[in-house]
């Protein structure tokens, strides 16, 4: 968790001085708060660090893949195709929006591939909920070949991947809009918080109301302020916008510093047999939040974490059985059990969710374990974490290869 690694002075600052005018809400209030616009200053950095034209900050990563949606038009009935790798907050929005999820394959890099996508349009695919994994990126020259070819809606959740880009380009800003997440878990954090961003002024400007009850923000008193469309309250605090504009100005340094962790990290273990890795669509785009290795069945993998349990070896993931991030144990999304009927309740779902065939999420998830990278890992400790995980891995694998 590279950003709550790096907590200190600069965020207490930019918290103190919100503090101090005891002005906690992001709009408003001018003639007390001295001139305190954390949510503006966040948003500026945000931009300054990916080239976007516009951000917007909201109350988090999952509330950020919700605005991109409403901002790129996509709502009720419009079929939306996801990946079943990914935080459940990506499909969480997607049906919240009246949409209708259409699960497709993924490829190495993690992330929905372009074969994957062509398998699973229809005449009636709208979009895509593309979401770059794990810190790295898709493949985007292919993604938007099939984008521009059919004529369809790109949004980005790039939750896990801010720092990242493709061939220069920021992930989140290929499509209509994109998303960040600063949770507690991601490479730069408020505690919690979003960022949409989008190059295309009239999605920021839906993006800008629909996340505050459908205000325009025009003027100088809020109980006269027009209503353009119906919102809802995605608003973030000033409190958590001050801590995220300090972690969005740490995030150049930290993927400098997880990019030599993690090609330290990946040297030392790739002599040891039985390992491969994620691709990685552009590497010089990685922001190195995770080295993600592959072993060479789910069986293996399975056997390799028992070792690592038993070993003490922490810090790592395996998403085949997490019960977040990976279709399998998404029951209630399967089941569409929810609190009160959704739209897909009505319409239909466009697919079994029971009954899907990606057998290559299942095969690259199945043998996936995803480390993550610390930035302020010594060398010495990178020593220690290779050797503890070749060790493990090697008293799996050798026994089958000799």
């Amino acid at each position: 968790m590279p950003g709550t690694e790096l907590f200190g002075a600069a965020e207490k600052k930019e918290v103190n001085d919100v503090m101090e005018t005891g002005i906690f809400f992001r709009y408003n209030h001018d003639a007390v708060r001295n001139d305190i616009w954390k949510a503006r200053e966040f948003e500026a950095e945000v931009k300054k660090l990916t080239g976007a034209k516009y951000a917007h900050a909201v109350s988090s990563g999952s509330t950020a893949v919700a605005a991109a949606l409403a901002a790129a038009g996509i709502g009720a009935g419009d079929e939306v195709i996801v990946p079943p790798f990914t935080y459940v907050a990506t499909i969480e929005a997607v049906l919240f929006a009246g949409a209708l999820p259409v699960f497709a394959d993924i490829d190495e890099t993690l992330c929905l591939s372009a074969d994957g996508i062509k398998k699973a349009l229809t005449p009636k695919t709208k979009a895509i909920c593309l979401v770059h994994m794990c810190g790295a990126m898709a493949d985007m020259d292919a993604i938007l070949q099939i984008v521009h070819e059919h004529k369809l809606v790109l949004v980005e959740d790039a939750g896990q991947a801010m720092g990242a880009s493709y061939k220069g380009t920021h992930v989140g800003l290929f499509g209509k809009a994109g998303c960040y997440s600063f949770d507690f878990f991601k490479i730069a954090t408020a505690g919690e918080g979003g960022v949409m961003v989008t190059n295309d002024e009239a999605a920021y400007k839906i993006a800008d109301s629909y996340c505050d009850h459908g205000h325009d923000h025009i003027g100088s008193n809020r109980g006269m302020e027009q209503h353009p469309i119906i919102g809802f309250n995605y608003r973030i605090s000033e409190i958590h916008a001050a801590i995220g504009k300090v972690q969005t100005q740490r995030v150049p340094e930290i993927v400098q510093k997880n990019n030599a962790n993690k090609k330290l990290l990946t040297k030392l273990l790739s002599t040891t047999e039985g390992i491969s890795f994620a691709t990685i669509a552009d590497p010089n785009g990685d922001s190195a939040t995770f080295l993600n290795l592959f072993l060479p069945d789910t069986a293996a993998a399975k056997a390799v974490v028992d070792e690592f349990n038993a070993a003490g070896v922490s810090g790592f993931n395996y998403w085949y059985t997490n019960m977040y991030h990976f279709i399998n144990q998404w029951e209630h999304i399967k089941g569409l059990k929810t609190a009160a009927k959704l739209p897909i309740q009505i319409v239909g779902a466009p697919q079994d969710y029971n009954n899907l065939h990606l057998p290559k999420a299942q095969e690259v998830i199945g043998r996936l374990i995803s480390f993550g990278i610390r930035c302020t890992w010594t060398e010495e400790e990178v020593h220690t974490l290779a050797s503890k995980i070749s060790a493990c891995v090697q008293k799996v694998v050798q026994p089958v290869t000799e």
